[in-house]
């Protein structure tokens, strides 16, 4: 049975995260629906990367078996006239059967929005944050998180995962047009990870806790002194990266 790669977006203010789950609704659930009410079939799709309740996406991914013939762009369309406005499929694409959008995925791409002049129109896509910032010490703290570490600090507790370890190729802050940009990207991701790394970040960047004091924070393991109260609002997937061999049938559209 033919194996299919589901590129979507979303702006995640109104789920309950990604991966479809009991009494709540989520990304994935709003999608197998969609699928369901265009082919008359039900779908079981898995997913790239779990984002959490808020959390926004440009690009993240399912994938999925069917002997449905799928004509991409026909498909596409019927498939969004279907879904909320606030999800959108991009493009869907055949790969190999052995292909697993979460296993075969190389690295993810996050980018956190904070803004320091209130303005009503980023209040759900960026994190109000009206204190003064250090940005050289906030680059300082970003960059000691690249190569690869254990991140047990930085994650949220009861999770079932074989290894804490992570790389992380890009870690760096900027500034445009007055909002504070984070961005990150690495192997794999922790959850909670991103808005813990931000949090204790601007503990940084306020001058409450030094450079030195955070890497001892991300060496201890312990999350006791991790700020995980940064909101989802202003947290987005960028982007999720495959090997050119699983991507190669992928068209622009």
């Amino acid at each position: 049975m033919p194996r299919y790669f589901l590129e979507v977006s979303y702006k995640g203010t109104a789920y309950a995260g990604f991966q479809v789950q009991q009494n709540a609704n989520t990304i994935q659930a709003e999608v197998e629906k969609a699928l369901q009410t265009y082919f008359r079939s039900a779908f079981s799709l898995t997913g790239s990367s779990r984002t959490d309740t808020g959390v926004h996406a440009l690009q993240n991914y399912f994938h999925f078996d069917t002997e449905h013939r799928i004509e991409v762009l026909r498909s596409v369309y019927h498939i969004n006239a279907i879904l909320p406005l606030d999800i959108s499929v991009k493009n869907i694409f055949c790969v190999a059967d052995a292909a697993h959008c979460r296993f075969d995925a190389v690295s993810r791409g996050y980018r956190y929005y904070l803004y320091q002049s209130k303005d009503p129109f980023l209040q759900e896509r960026a994190y109000y944050y009206p204190y003064a910032l250090d940005l050289e010490l906030l680059n300082d703290a970003a960059s000691s998180l690249i190569g690869t570490h254990s991140f047990g600090s930085f994650s949220k507790k009861n999770v079932q995962v074989k290894t804490f370890e992570c790389t992380i190729f890009e870690s760096r802050w900027s500034v445009h047009d007055e909002i504070f940009e984070y961005h990150v990207v690495g192997s794999r991701f922790l959850r909670g990870m991103v808005r813990g790394l931000v949090g204790t970040m601007l503990g940084v960047g306020r001058h409450r806790i030094s450079v030195s004091e955070f890497i001892n924070i991300r060496q201890s393991g312990q999350s006791a002194r991790v700020d995980f109260s940064t909101p989802a609002r202003g947290l987005f997937l960028e982007e999720v990266q495959f090997p050119k061999s699983i991507v190669s049938n992928k068209t622009t559209l």
